[in-house]
């Protein structure tokens, strides 16, 4: 998927769909397990998803949480067994990225390929970085579900604050299970060896729950966030502390974290001054792309291409490019916007 897929029930202008292609992007909210190409998969699971899956439909709702991680596990864990198959997935992943004008891109891969498939980190870590194509910047970050912090874990865990090509940790999973008092302790150490570390909150979970990532693990980057506008004081904290969201409108539209579009939280939290930046999160189980994110805010939450361009800046903004890396990609926006049409 490298276009603009059936996640737009009305077509986009040819200009503004040739705008949107030729902006400058970042992803930066992106779960490999949950990018995996339907074409790797029907490699090891052809009969079963010789159609694509019934979540691509634009209308798609799933029942719950459990219910999208049980179908994206069955198709991410059919293909994710080995450092090759993550090399040759990455490769697919990047080179689709590449083709939708992405110059940046952060990305996951779950801890849990270590602890119940015996997977060796590093070689992952090192087999995703060797798919990185000319012209693109990667960081990569270990996600951890709340229970992924356990005895078993911890040694694996803390070494990892030491690996090279490991830009950071994550916490995944079911916002509303206990998180192990061990958690902060490994956030911390990992930020003290020089690592960034990042969160997902308030999504199923509301604003408390982004305060207390941003207390608690002292991150700046928010995976979601979205349920932040609930509580004016967690808006306010978000601003006081410089805190940025990695938002990805299909995946809660289809998550029902949102029951439509123009409900969806990221226009009232950037009128109020709020770092927002679109991603995908898990292609694999909603059939988007990143041009259809960027379509979706135009079609169906009241941006403009102006406001297009300043989430393409915001992106740039809280990467973790070089000032040098990020300028020509910041002063190709600026150029656009100076010339976008006033219908536009």
């Amino acid at each position: 998927m490298t276009g603009l897929s059936n996640q737009q029930v009305h077509a986009l202008t040819p200009e503004v769909a040739a705008f949107i292609r030729s902006l400058p992007k970042t992803e930066t909210h992106l779960h490999i397990e949950g990018a995996l190409p339907l074409e790797l998969l029907r490699k090891v699971a052809g009969e079963k998803f010789a159609a694509p899956p019934a979540s691509w439909a634009h209308n798609y709702k799933f029942r719950d949480f459990v219910h999208f991680e049980t179908e994206l596990l069955e198709m991410a864990f059919a293909w994710y067994i080995s450092p090759e198959r993550y090399h040759e997935a990455a490769k697919y992943i990047f080179n689709g990225l590449r083709e939708q004008h992405v110059k940046y891109v952060e990305t996951s891969f779950a801890s849990g390929v270590i602890e119940f498939l015996g997977l060796n980190p590093t070689e992952i870590i090192a087999a995703i970085h060797e798919a990185v194509p000319a012209g693109m910047e990667l960081r990569l970050f270990m996600g951890i579900h709340h229970a992924g912090v356990n005895d078993k874990m911890m040694p694996i865990l803390e070494d990892a604050t030491n690996w090279p090509g490991l830009t950071g940790l994550d916490l995944h999973g079911v916002e509303s299970a206990p998180v192990d008092s061990r958690t902060k302790e490994l956030w911390a150490a990992a930020r003290a060896a020089g690592k960034t570390n990042k969160a997902h909150a308030g999504e199923f979970c509301g604003p408390d729950f982004v305060k207390w990532v941003v207390d608690e693990l002292a991150v700046n980057r928010v995976q979601h966030g979205v349920r932040s506008i609930e509580d004016d004081h967690v808006v306010e904290h978000l601003l006081a502390n410089d805190i940025a969201l990695d938002m990805c409108p299909i995946s809660n539209i289809k998550l029902n974290v949102f029951d439509a579009y123009d409900n969806h939280s990221l226009k009232p939290l950037m009128d109020a001054g709020v770092t927002c930046t679109v991603s995908t999160d898990d292609p694999i189980s909603f059939g988007n792309t990143l041009l259809d994110e960027y379509a979706v805010l135009y079609q169906h939450m009241g941006l403009g291409c102006a406001d297009l361009v300043q989430v393409a800046r915001n992106g740039f903004a809280v990467s973790l490019m070089t000032e040098d890396a990020k300028r020509p990609q910041l002063e190709a926006l600026d150029r656009m916007e100076g010339a976008l049409p006033q219908r536009y």
